[in-house]
């Protein structure tokens, strides 16, 4: 018998068919969608005279466009509250369930369904957004759709897809403390660059990979598609079997134990051939911050940015233009550097975990006050435990406030926006020229990291502020 890798075994078993020279399609088992990318496919379907095939494989919620304070008054904007009632207006038609604005299930959509339980190891899962591969975390392979191929999982619950290469990046050892799943994430694009997984599903392993919790690995697997792969995926164990149980559409009884022995199987073989093989030593990695427009320009926070000596061409000239956006020169430190805003969420790092270490940092600390600081929780559910367990109080000592679930800053699709020039360190996942509104400047870090600037006022390690 061949061997596989866990990517092959899920792939493989859900093929419908084999297209000779061409693609696969693919049987979909989870389709999640949001207000952005699911008007058009809902249009297309109506044109055709088409109904959703499996309306219970897909689940709703919007969480881009929405407001993330007073979310119990209709929203200003007018788009964002047109595509908000056409979500719910598609939803109820083809019964589809929706987890609106303020209900409680509300959230950014890649965080509601593993808290949920939809997301289970082994499925295939798709969503019209790119960070999808957040899902991989459990042993699933997940990735990011556009809105044509929305319409073709909603009106048959398959779709055609190429199969990528596999890709096994390995990190091994422990990680030193003050280092999280993102700055393993944001060390890993820093060597590999924002193409070095193009073409390719990743599957991690390691000892360092092996010791995060789900929701760390939910943060690794978010942040695949930043160095150019399709997703990214970690082999099921014990740590995701524990978060998955007991959750509202986890298997229940018999079926449970039934289900983690199928799990069980959801690995590598041991002498299955990857297309490449990448590995790391835990120890190398420390507190990381991007400096540039693209989340391949980070470095750990205590170096200093490149230099051009090496470059030429393209290279050196976008290098160049990336720094000169950022206001910063090459050579230079960026610890100390000044900070505007801060902004803790979206689908990377919207996790209770992630309130909780946050918290914790800024307990008997106080918010720098040339600083703006978004706290924004990714569901109804993270922001109920935020309050259930106390964290609430804590951050409003330390002068901090609470805002209320969505996308927020993470893109600027709604209110929450950095105004031109301003810095920003965020949480979130792409620091693209104006991801984060018109001129912004954003520089990726860990919850951590985020906290220490939101306590300094400057980017800071956060080792050196216990």
């Amino acid at each position: 018998m061949t061997s596989k890798t866990l990517f092959d075994k899920i792939w493989d078993a859900h093929v419908v068919k084999e297209v000779e020279g061409g693609p696969n399609v693919l049987y979909i088992d989870r389709h999640f969608i949001h207000e952005v990318t699911s008007p058009v496919a809902f249009l297309g379907l109506k044109n055709r005279g088409l109904k959703v095939f499996r309306p219970n494989q897909t689940t709703a919620t919007p969480d881009h466009n929405v407001p993330t304070i007073n979310q119990h008054i209709a929203v200003k904007d007018e788009l964002s509250r047109t595509q908000l009632e056409m979500l719910k207006a598609n939803c109820t038609e083809h019964g589809i369930v929706h987890h609106d604005l303020g209900s409680e299930g509300h959230g950014v959509v890649h965080i509601i369904g593993p808290e949920m339980g939809l997301t289970q190891p082994g499925m295939t899962i798709v969503c019209g957004d790119s960070h999808t591969s957040t899902h991989g975390a459990f042993g699933a392979i997940a990735f990011g759709i556009g809105t044509s191929e929305v319409e073709m999982v909603l009106a048959s619950q398959c779709i055609m897809q190429p199969k990528p290469k596999k890709m096994r990046i390995s990190v091994n050892g422990k990680l030193a403390e003050g280092v999280t799943a993102k700055d393993i994430a944001l060390y890993i694009i820093s060597q590999i660059s924002t193409s070095g997984g193009t073409g390719h599903f990743i599957e991690y392993t390691g000892s360092a990979i092996k010791s995060l919790s789900m929701e760390g690995r939910m943060t690794l697997c978010n942040l695949s598609i930043e160095c150019g792969a399709r997703g990214g995926m970690i082999a099921p164990d014990e740590t995701t079997f524990e978060y998955v149980k007991g959750r509202k559409y986890a298997p229940k009884g018999a079926e449970w134990d039934k289900a983690v022995e199928k799990w069980k199987e959801l690995k590598s073989d041991d002498d299955a051939v990857f297309d490449t093989e990448l590995t790391f030593d835990a120890a190398d990695i420390e507190p990381m911050i991007t400096y540039g427009t693209n989340p391949g320009m980070g470095m750990g926070i205590t170096q200093k940015i490149p230099t051009t000596d090496r470059m030429v061409g393209s290279d050196k000239t976008s290098f160049e233009k990336s720094l000169q956006y950022m206001g910063y020169n090459a050579g230079e430190a960026i610890k100390g550097k000044p900070v505007d805003y801060v902004f803790l969420g979206s689908c990377t790092n919207g996790r209770i975990e992630d309130f909780r270490a946050f918290t914790n940092f800024v307990k008997g600390k106080k918010k720098a006050p040339n600083v703006t600081v978004w706290l924004v929780p990714g569901s109804k559910q993270v922001e109920k435990q935020i309050r259930e367990e106390g964290l609430v109080e804590i951050l409003e000592e330390a002068g901090f406030k609470l805002r209320q679930p969505g996308c927020s800053a993470c893109l600027a699709m709604n209110d929450d926006k950095i105004p031109s020039g301003k810095y920003s360190v965020s949480t979130s996942n792409r620091n693209f020229e104006g991801r984060q509104g018109p001129g912004a400047r954003t520089l990726l870090a860990s919850p951590l990291t985020a906290a220490a600037a939101a306590v300094t006022g400057v980017i800071s390690d956060p080792r050196e502020l216990k």
